[in-house]
């Protein structure tokens, strides 16, 4: 009897060891698609291809687009397509800076985040960003030039 005790646990232990694996595999699956979203597509040219207008639903009121809150001008459609993917719209309008500081920002999104290649689109994406939320001036106002002053005299 002890004997077929313990053939019975050792095909139990056998059995419970493969089924580890397969969940260890399907895990280590799951992260890998998680960090690299594109392994998915069936091909580069899939990626990269500029996104479609947007459709109804996406009213643009005084200049901004309403569901986003982003300026409608050119190339926002492909913003809105690549980037509130990730996060919201108010993410992007919170924010100025110049073209570098967008590329920069990208890229570190690319190394930290998941973001996937945006191939030619990153250039659109950057040309706008750049024009519609560049930096701006903002607290204290610029140096008076060209005042003639006058010497104040105590009596």
């Amino acid at each position: 009897m002890d004997q077929e005790i313990f053939k019975s646990l050792k095909g139990l232990i056998g059995l419970m060891t493969v089924l580890v694996g397969l969940v260890s595999i399907l895990i280590v699956g799951l992260l890998v698609v998680q960090y690299n979203p594109h392994l998915l597509s069936s091909s580069e040219k899939e990626r990269e291809e500029i996104p479609p207008p947007l459709e109804n639903g996406d009213a643009v009121k005084d200049g901004v687009h309403v569901a986003t809150g982003l300026v409608a001008a050119e190339g926002y459609e492909v913003v809105v397509a690549n980037c509130t993917n990730c996060h919201a719209a108010n993410l992007i309008t919170q924010n100025r800076g110049d073209k570098e500081h967008w590329e920069a920002l990208i890229d570190w999104m690319q190394e930290t985040q998941g973001l996937w290649d945006l191939g030619q689109n990153e250039a659109i994406i950057v040309a706008y960003l750049a024009e519609h939320y560049a930096p701006m001036q903002q607290g204290r106002r610029a140096n008076l030039s060209d005042i003639e002053w006058y010497e104040f005299k105590k009596e």
